[in-house]
């Protein structure tokens, strides 16, 4: 996380909102905010480092980078090419994902696809973001909710029995119809420049609920299991009004629901692998248990992904 912490006072302070209004629209009540010399490349650089010294894993043995963001560095290179070198594993492959906030689940499931088929055994997956970078700071429906971060995992390619380890099924999906309800009005091939996000809140909630908990179902019934089989649900930390929509519509227990939108805010695609971070280590997130990730975003992307710990 950057060292930066804001709280919902602070922000009210330059922005014409309060704490309660955020907290009970959102369940926000801080978010982290990358300050001067922090990036995207920094921030993922310091949690790809951690995850391989969680892992006990040298940087020089990873062959596949895969880091998810919509917030990089430059317009190209790719950052995961500055973690690469950061790390000291150079010539092996590294790009960036853009998914948004699925970001992530998207680079997992690239990243698995890759190792089953041969062409890595060791990667690296990040969900990277400065959010804050390309926030509209007028707009209070719009710069309250997001923050900043980065959060990593590591695969490694491996014979596992049935019941062992690993990612067990994902489904993603896409719908560029949905474009105008939540996108950054800015790039280089339109506007060159950054631009800012916009959103419709009421709209992208009403498809957040219906998208999440569908593609929850298709992996559970993809993997053989039901809803009661699973440990734990990490998701995407948009608003805490959508997790509490989206297990109920399901019918999962809250009690499964891992939730750190209150602590990070929406950190987009680093949300969810900040969120089992947490859950790994204060120990409700243990060996053998199954975890269901899952996340929507702009484009709209949206998917869930099965993982037995």
């Amino acid at each position: 996380m950057p060292r930066n912490v804001v709280s919902n006072a602070e922000l009210a302070m330059r922005v014409d909102t309060s704490d309660e209004w955020i907290v009970e629209r959102t369940g926000i009540r801080q978010r982290y905010i990358a300050g001067e010399g922090e990036t995207t490349g920094s921030l993922a650089i310091e949690a790809a480092r951690a995850a391989l010294a969680d892992a006990g894993i040298e940087g020089r043995s990873i062959d596949l980078i895969v880091l998810a963001t919509a917030t990089p560095d430059n317009t190209f290179p790719a950052t995961a090419t500055k973690v690469q070198h950061a790390l000291g594993c150079n010539g092996g492959m590294a790009f960036d994902v853009a998914a948004v906030c699925s970001g992530f689940l998207y680079a997992l499931a690239t990243a698995d696809s890759m190792l089953r088929t041969g062409m890595a055994r060791r990667a690296v997956v990040i969900g990277a973001e400065t959010f804050s970078r390309i926030l509209d700071w007028e707009d209070r429906t719009t710069c309250v909710l997001f923050g900043d971060g980065a959060g990593a995992i590591v695969l490694e390619a491996t014979e596992v029995a049935d019941d062992g380890p690993g990612v067990l099924a994902t489904q993603l999906h896409a719908d560029g119809a949905q474009h105008d309800l939540l996108y950054v009005d800015g790039g280089p091939s339109t506007t060159q420049t950054v631009g800012h996000v916009r959103m419709k809140g009421r709209e992208v909630f009403r498809h957040a609920v219906v998208n999440l908990a569908e593609v929850l179902g298709e992996v559970i019934d993809g993997a053989g299991l039901s809803v009661a089989d699973i440990d734990w649900v990490v998701p995407h930390q948009a608003n805490a009004r959508i997790l509490d929509a989206t297990s109920r519509k399901l019918g999962i227990s809250p009690d499964k629901v891992i939730y750190t939108v209150d602590r990070h805010a929406n950190t987009s695609a680093a949300s969810v692998p900040l969120a089992f971070d947490v859950a790994r280590k204060d120990g409700r997130i243990k060996q053998g248990d199954l975890v269901m990730f899952e996340a929507m975003g702009g484009g709209f992307t949206w998917g869930a992904s099965l993982v037995r710990m």
